[in-house]
């Protein structure tokens, strides 16, 4: 970690709507920030930068990227935004960003990533994160930000405040988002789990943005059921949400546009790997180990996993 007051180096692993923003951000505020992205999405931001279109104001941001972690070398910080099938892989990968310091943060969606992370790379390097932002590639080298909302909620996995977490802290803190440190990582980590699995099944079986599921009143009960169930599973596994937890969601759900979409979604449309293994899939296995019923999501699992792979050219 860098030295006290001194601007931390950062190196984003997996440059997608989460990685791109939040890191496009922080290297907007003037912070030492590098992007590890691939294919097409890589050579535009090599050639004409990365591009943030964002209803908090575009920004254009000129950066060093790279397909190969080497090409950065070690960092103090990795935020590491993949999708969920790629955690060992892409953790195998960045052994280059890493001193013996380097803190590696999570800004995914399961409830298994910060496990599967510290096999590979040490339970001491992990943070504990999660992401509020409806963001994608939009085309290579352009991140859309599609809401009014970004934010990250991150902390140390055993509560603690360090020094380290809090150097973090002052980093994010200088970024165009919200940023909170908590001693609670596992709630919000479990709190979003619950939400977004829910809502990625619903949209994607109906394919459908949020605003016509909400309107509906059968398709809005599918959905405040799929939570309930959630849920349950969560507390089975000694995460209480509160008893509002299914108001909570629909009521937050609401307040977004008609037309923003789960990412899950938009990897459906686009074609793409889903992550249904580790969303529906996870509440399921969950569910069965601790005889919780989970109709909606074992159907959401059972439907979606024929397209877990994507399309095949």
């Amino acid at each position: 970690m860098a030295a006290e007051g001194a601007k931390l180096s950062i190196a984003v692993m997996g440059t997608g709507g989460v990685g791109g923003y939040f890191g496009g951000r922080l290297a907007e505020a003037g912070e030492n920030v590098s992007f590890i992205a691939r294919g097409a999405h890589l050579k535009a931001i090599q050639t004409n930068g990365l591009k943030i279109v964002s209803p908090a104001g575009d920004a254009l941001i000129r950066a060093k990227a790279s397909d190969r972690p080497a090409d950065i070398g070690p960092v103090d910080v990795v935020l590491f935004a993949v999708k969920l099938y790629d955690v060992e892989s892409a953790a195998e990968a960045i052994r280059p960003l890493l001193g013996p310091k380097t803190t590696v943060v999570s800004l995914q969606n399961g409830i298994d990533a910060e496990e599967r992370m510290a096999r590979i790379l040490g339970p001491e390097r992990i943070m504990g994160g999660v992401a509020f932002i409806f963001a994608n590639i939009d085309t290579p080298g352009v991140i859309r930000h599609n809401g009014a909302f970004a934010r990250i909620v991150f902390g140390e996995l055993d509560g603690r405040t360090t020094p380290r977490a809090e150097a973090i802290a002052a980093t994010m803190a200088r970024g165009q988002f919200t940023s909170k440190l908590t001693d609670k990582i596992t709630w919000e980590i479990w709190n979003k789990f619950v939400y977004l699995a829910s809502m990625a099944a619903v949209t994607c079986l109906s394919r459908s943005p949020y605003g016509p599921i909400m309107k509906d009143p059968e398709a809005r009960r599918i959905c405040g059921d799929a939570i309930g169930e959630a849920a349950q599973v969560a507390k089975a596994q000694g995460i209480d949400l509160g008893a509002d937890v299914v108001e909570r969601c629909l009521t937050q759900t609401d307040k977004l546009g008609d037309h923003v979409k789960t990412s899950m979604l938009n990897d459906l449309e686009r074609g793409g790997r889903l992550e249904v293994e580790h969303l529906s899939g996870a509440i399921v296995r969950m569910g069965r180990q601790h005889n919780v019923a989970t109709p909606i999501h074992r159907t959401a699992y059972a439907m979606l996993r024929l397209s877990a792979g994507g399309k095949t050219v």
